[in-house]
């Protein structure tokens, strides 16, 4: 791992950090904040998925979330949004390839010899920061905004256990009926469509939930409304009675200046979680 910078933020420190990946083979880049609290013994953990054509840095530079996490004592990862590099697949197209992997392990060429997001979400990069960085991984939260938000659920309720909390800006919730999933999951995954079901938030929420509290924003402005599907996923929560809240926050679009004016709620939610466990 090599240190690309580090600069003192909120009394905490941000840093940007890069190391090659076995899952991805490739080099992968992260953000990670630790508040002041880190100096003396290892803090909760939230981490953020970012979005479509997003890098670890989007959501580092403009989700305003290092202040709130500082106040709270909580450490804020910002992973990258696919492989990338010399030789790794990639097209022509914003929401595929390089900057869209979904949060999925690729098993189809050329795909999956390097998008394997989520064995490096769920595995390598969390063995990595454990053991470089004074985090309590036994003490975990998870949130994203769109495809990253499609990600945190499908993670949080795909690995019962590993999350306190999970939250969502504006997520992609049903990508199995959507063309922000359908086009991507065919090329990831192949034509078998039994395959997509653990990659769908709605599909997951149906069958079964997730053990923790829940907080969804959606904008009802978001340009991209037809494709996240919040209904689909708010009908199965409901169906479910699933112990959360689903926003439709007034006026608001799909921006980070929508992420930003609800991300003091997003983290003192999680805090309530990851200290309360």
């Amino acid at each position: 791992m090599q240190t690309l910078s580090e600069n003192i933020c909120f009394g905490g420190v941000q840093g940007v950090y890069t190391h090659r990946s076995k899952a991805c083979q490739t080099d992968m880049t992260f953000g990670l904040f630790l508040p002041e609290e880190a100096k003396l013994g290892p803090v909760p953990v939230l981490w953020y998925l970012s979005g479509l054509t997003c890098t670890h840095e989007n959501a580092m530079t403009k989700a305003g979330a290092q202040g709130w996490a500082a106040e709270q004592g909580i450490a804020l990862v910002f992973p990258d949004t696919s492989p990338r590099g010399e030789g790794v697949a990639n097209d022509e197209a914003f929401d595929l390839g390089q900057g869209a992997g979904f949060y999925v392990d690729a098993t189809q060429e050329p795909w999956s010899e390097h998008f394997n997001m989520w064995s490096y979400v769920s595995e390598e990069l969390p063995a990595l920061i454990a053991a470089n960085f004074a985090v309590d991984m036994d003490r975990q939260g998870i949130t994203g905004h769109s495809m990253g938000g499609h990600g945190a659920l499908t993670l949080a309720m795909g690995l019962p256990g590993r999350f306190a909390s999970v939250s969502a800006f504006s997520p992609i919730c049903n990508p199995t009926a959507s063309d922000w999933g359908r086009k991507q999951l065919t090329a990831y995954l192949g034509a078998d469509e039994a395959t997509w079901a653990e990659h769908d938030a709605s599909l997951l929420m149906e069958r079964q939930g997730f053990d923790g509290p829940m907080l969804i924003d959606t904008g009802t402005s978001d340009q991209f409304l037809q494709l996240l599907r919040p209904e689909t996923l708010a009908m199965a929560a409901a169906t479910r009675r699933q112990q959360g809240s689903i926003r439709m926050q007034p006026g608001y679009d799909h921006s980070y200046f929508f992420v930003q004016s609800f991300m003091e709620d997003h983290i003192a939610f999680h805090a309530e979680a990851l200290y309360g466990v």
